[in-house]
């Protein structure tokens, strides 16, 4: 069973941290599920990847593509890791449960605590998860770093 990792944003746009964190997880062997709840936004994030810093590229693919189970990283909204993920990132109020967190090493939600209805639904997603007995931690970017602030 793995641990779900609740990211506050305060400072950093959804998609530097979640670069950041894409990077950190290929860098440890894993293979990693982005869900997200608009194929737009979805398309949108596709393209900030991509335009990324050489160095700091990241191999990944939008669902739907002929080499998604091929794919390092895989842009969805879909539930299934068809890529083989061990790792889940939710962004943009995707849905995320219990099961997913039993199913992954590793599921990440970010959630812009500037956004009075993300705050709201990553609040429903915490005690949900917290309810069904699954383990969560809870991580601030408030100081200017990333500091672990509860867990369950």
């Amino acid at each position: 069973m793995g641990t779900a990792l609740f990211y506050h944003l305060t400072r950093r746009p959804m998609e530097e941290t979640l670069t950041m964190l894409l990077g950190k997880a290929t860098a440890a062997g894993m293979r990693v599920v982005v869900r997200g709840a608009d194929p737009g936004r979805l398309a949108w994030l596709d393209e900030k990847l991509w335009q990324g810093a050489e160095d700091g590229f990241l191999p990944h693919g939008l669902a739907g593509g002929a080499h998604d189970t091929l794919q390092p990283v895989l842009l969805t909204t879909e539930g299934e890791a068809v890529n083989g993920a061990r790792c889940l990132m939710t962004v943009d109020g995707a849905p995320v449960t219990a099961e997913d967190v039993a199913a992954m090493d590793r599921v990440c939600v970010l959630f812009d605590g500037n956004d009075a209805m993300a705050l709201d639904q990553a609040r429903s997603q915490w005690k949900a998860l917290k309810d069904a007995g699954a383990s969560a931690q809870y991580w601030s970017e408030d100081s200017g770093r990333w500091e672990k602030k509860a867990e369950t």
